[in-house]
């Protein structure tokens, strides 16, 4: 498959070729950066591994020139960043047996000028070759803009999609802001219980980010194990590790909901369950 970027690249572990490696997909995660997906769509990756009869995919849309880089990685140049960056999701989509991962490797002030028109039409073409029944994404009220700038670019391309060609689900993930603060009602809850060796795995392949100065391993366990705990009050744990999504599939069955007001909608039934509770009890 050939995207718009000449440094693009569709990268498949197990030789399948490139068409039916994407045609088998049933399970896709749209992520602005290399590790992105291991934080956001572990659902997604163990609902697929091991199976014949589904296969977890992924988008990579910008080139991850600009991480953070210290130790080893202090003095890499950004070329260098992109190099490693992306040998190490390629490293990743080994460890979870990811059926294809596509580099779009668009610098993100590409990604969040919306009048460029390259990005929407590289995941169009990814998802008209796909045709998953699940995707998964950032969430709208994440707090990186180059995540908001991947999760609209990819709403913009799932809307030109024929309404019977569109994805059963679309999530909105946790990464640059967690969703434990969504009304519960709203929540969608991700059991990722289990194959915790390969959860930690999958992030811990990231080295230049973590030795680079982000423990994202840690952080990301720690909050799933966090959710797991603290989702319910009057009950013992019923999972080890949840990740919370927002569901984003309203934007597909209806293209006139603006993903700004949908994103407000949600803040405002937090806020009013706020109000409730503290009106009741003072």
């Amino acid at each position: 498959m050939q995207f718009l970027k000449p440094t693009s690249e569709t990268y498949i572990f197990d030789g399948t070729p490139v068409a039916e490696a994407l045609r088998r997909t049933t399970h896709l995660g749209i992520a602005a950066h290399q590790d992105d997906i291991e934080i956001m769509a572990l659902e997604g990756i163990l609902a697929c591994f091991g199976r014949e009869d589904r296969w977890f995919s992924c988008a990579i849309v910008t080139d991850g020139a600009g991480s953070a880089r210290d130790g080893i990685y202090a003095d890499f140049s950004d070329a260098d960043m992109m190099k490693i960056r992306r040998q190490e999701q390629k490293k990743a989509a080994i460890i979870g047996e990811y059926s294809a991962c596509a580099f779009l490797n668009y610098p993100s002030r590409e990604i969040k000028d919306a009048s460029q028109s390259g990005p929407v039409a590289d995941l169009l073409a990814l998802l008209e070759a796909c045709s998953p029944e699940v995707v998964y994404l950032h969430n709208l009220c994440d707090k990186h803009d180059t995540h908001v700038a991947v999760t609209l670019r990819a709403i913009a391309a799932l809307r030109q999609l024929p309404a019977a060609k569109r994805p059963r689900k679309l999530y909105g993930c946790e990464v640059w802001r967690d969703l434990d603060w969504l009304s519960d009602s709203d929540k969608v809850v991700f059991n990722c219980s289990g194959h915790e060796n390969v959860a930690a795995a999958l992030l811990g392949v990231f080295d230049s980010q973590i030795a680079g100065g982000k423990r994202y391993d840690l952080a990301t366990l720690g909050r799933r194990r966090a959710n797991a705990t603290y989702f319910q009050s009057h009950s013992v744990d019923a999972a080890e590790q949840i990740n919370f999504g927002m569901d984003l599939t309203p934007l597909l069955a209806d293209d006139s909901i603006d993903p700004l007001e949908f994103a407000a909608a949600h803040i405002r039934r937090f806020e009013q369950d706020v109000r409730e509770r503290l009106s009741k009890l003072r």
